[in-house]
């Protein structure tokens, strides 16, 4: 049965990771729920990496040429280093606060169901009213917008708030056009993702265990898998309608998690 929990919230890892709904909220509720155990919560942020290959595979191409031109290309350094300084708060917090963030944020349902709430209501105000983009272009962001979008993903560290929610939001308070945005937090996910999952099978491996890694594994497929489908699906989807959807998902998923609490759940 263990099994097939994990090759579900694989499958809901993959979809809801590029969107702006939390995948760790969601994984930790239905976790919750369902009575599925992992030592330290490793489980959530292993199979993360799954998702993350998926972006890879599918960037692959334009990240491969990044590199490469590096040595000659101005605006493929910057690039680089926009990604660098945007992943450099997450970095600072996510070391210094980690304990603190996996034995007691992780372990409140209540306080991620509220956070998807409350992030849902910024995410719709931010939508709806944010100012009009002056900025079309993901690789070609500056500094201090780079740094702005870094500094809004630590809100992320708070599960149920949402790594790429809170780095779209920063985005467009920033005046980044929607799609433009989308894409930059796609890519500072790979960093942050890699680095999050790096750190916490330092801080974890001895808690882990065979049977943990066989879950694991089943959930990391099912989450590559789905992703590959998610994404591109996700920047066609919000160029046209923007994060309005994801905003009222949220906002239910948050309210029937607290039903369900109060219900003895």
């Amino acid at each position: 049965m263990d099994y097939l929990i994990a090759l579900f919230l694989g499958f809901v890892e993959g979809l809801t990771e590029y969107i702006p709904v939390s995948s760790t909220g969601h994984l930790l509720l239905l976790s919750h729920f369902l009575g599925f155990e992992s030592p330290s919560n490793t489980f959530a942020v292993l199979i993360q990496l799954g998702a993350v290959l998926a972006l890879l595979s599918l960037y692959f191409n334009k990240l491969w040429n990044v590199l490469i031109t590096l040595p000659t290309s101005p605006e493929s350094r910057g690039f680089a280093v926009s990604i660098l300084v945007a992943f450099f708060p997450a970095l600072v917090i996510g070391v210094l606060a980690h304990d603190f963030i996996k034995s007691v944020l992780f372990e409140s349902p209540r306080l991620i169901c509220i956070s998807l709430i409350v992030g849902g209501i910024i995410l719709w105000l931010v939508d709806k009213y944010a100012p009009t983009p002056d900025k079309g272009d993901a690789f070609r962001l500056d500094f201090k917008t780079s740094l702005i979008i870094g500094v809004f993903q630590c809100l992320a560290m708070i599960p149920g708030m949402s790594r790429s929610g809170s780095t779209l939001i920063g985005a467009m308070l920033c005046r980044v056009e929607k799609k433009a945005a989308a894409e930059f937090s796609f890519f500072l996910a790979m960093p942050t993702m890699l680095g999050a999952f790096t750190y916490d099978v330092y801080k974890t491996h001895n808690q882990m265990n065979f049977n943990d890694m066989g879950l694991v594994v089943v959930g990391f497929i099912a989450a590559f898998v789905t992703a590959l489908v998610v994404v591109k699906a996700v920047l066609n989807f919000v160029a046209k309608n923007g994060y309005g959807i994801f905003a009222l998902w949220r906002i239910v998923v948050g309210g029937l998690g607290l039903i369900l609490l109060s219900l003895g759940h």
